[in-house]
């Protein structure tokens, strides 16, 4: 049985794509594929590498008939590397496609009729990436495979700054294969960070120790990159110019913003407000949020060291509520408490379509008002979300 099914090919026309950029189609007899590097429109030949009771996932063993969407990857590395999704694809199409993915969940998960109309894009599908993780086998430091953790040495990544690329350039001339593990003194299993910030290229290496002390800027005002921060810079002023437009601050009101990481997108929006506060669990980040308040001279804004479902103050009464979620979504504690302190307005930031989607369906009393795509990470599967709630 094992040697018919590792055989067997199948015949399948792509519709549409997966949330991790998989092409999807379905078999004779119903079941759903998924395949890797496969473009909607394509007619493929495809070989099931695993099966479930209700899909299947598959490789391309011939492309049958083209999709004219499709485009010969730029990258040496692609599909191997685990860093992209979408290389093979138009970036037209790969806008699309996460259009698709956020207006078919808003519709099937949150059972909502508003659409998301246009994806905001800084036009630039390379060298926006301001961070990368690199990781060591023992003798080469590269990124992980796709789906695994095999390392795959590499000398230039489309998808990194020009000044990151230049440092991974000079180490690969260094050890002729890639980027050797000896440049860095690099031990199996240990990460290495790079990060660029205002010019300057700073490594950490190790999964602890401190951040690089750089600083990036935004709208005019500066943060210090410690912790969490965004990779993408330009996009990141896009999305952090719509919350701030959604929520719609003024002098005598409070913003209040969950999951606030290091601050930047409560002071972001909060410099507009009255007073801004931002919780997060995360003692260090709560401690870089504060050095970014008084880095922009803003005393009306302040941080909490809290779990954002289980905090409590009863002086607090916000006027709007911020959340930035991680990709699992609002706990239900974390929903009753939003529900609780009863906001007028709520910006959801989100970087799941189905889990936004499914808590806003939570979210009782609330009305989804506007939402915007904004493609944080092009040439990859996943999309930010801005969205307005209005209390009814």
């Amino acid at each position: 049985m094992q040697a018919a099914f590792s055989d067997a090919v199948h015949n399948v026309t792509i519709t549409g794509y997966g949330s991790g950029g998989e092409g999807v189609a379905r078999l004779c007899d119903g079941k759903v594929v998924f395949v890797r590097s496969a473009a909607r429109g394509d007619v493929l030949e495809v070989k099931l590498t695993k099966e479930k009771p209700r899909s299947a996932y598959g490789e391309v063993c011939r492309i049958l008939t083209a999709s004219p969407h499709r485009i010969e990857p730029d990258c040496p590395y692609y599909p191997g590397c685990g860093g992209c999704d979408f290389r093979h694809i138009t970036y037209v199409e790969e806008l699309d496609a996460k259009l698709r993915r956020i207006n078919d969940a808003l519709g099937r998960i949150g059972g909502l009729a508003a659409h998301v109309d246009g994806i905001l894009s800084t036009g630039r599908p390379d060298g926006y990436r301001n961070k990368a993780v690199l990781h060591s086998d023992g003798e080469s430091l590269g990124f992980y495979g796709a789906g695994s953790h095999m390392v795959i040495p590499i000398k230039r990544c489309a998808l990194l700054k020009d000044d990151l690329n230049e440092v991974l350039e000079r180490m690969a001339s260094a050890s002729g294969r890639g980027i050797s593990g000896g440049n860095l003194g690099a031990n199996l299993g240990i990460a290495h960070e790079l990060r660029s910030g205002k010019g300057e290229v700073m490594l950490r290496s190790g999964r602890n120790g401190i951040s690089p002390p750089l600083e990036e800027e935004l709208d005019g005002l500066v943060f210090g990159i410690s912790g969490f921060f965004q990779v993408n810079t330009e996009a990141a002023s896009l999305l952090y110019r719509k919350a701030r437009e959604y929520a719609e601050m003024s002098p005598s009101e409070t913003l209040l913003d969950l999951y606030c990481g290091v601050g930047s997108l409560t002071i972001f929006v909060g410099r507009d407000a009255g007073r801004a506060l931002g919780v997060e669990i995360n003692p260090d980040a709560i401690e870089a949020a504060r050095k970014n308040a008084r880095r922009n001279g803003f005393s009306h804004i302040d941080f909490i060291a809290a779990d954002a479902a289980q905090w409590s103050d009863e002086a607090v009464k916000p006027d709007c509520i911020i959340v930035d979620p991680p990709r699992s979504g609002l706990s239900r504690d974390a929903l009753r408490k939003i529900l609780g302190l009863s906001p007028k307005r709520i910006v959801y930031v989100s970087c799941d379509p189905a889990t936004l989607a499914r808590d806003i369906r939570m979210l009782d009393g609330y009305s989804l008002i506007k939402a915007c795509a904004v493609d944080m990470f092009p040439r990859t599967a996943n999309v930010e979300c801005c969205c307005l709630l209005n209390k009814r």
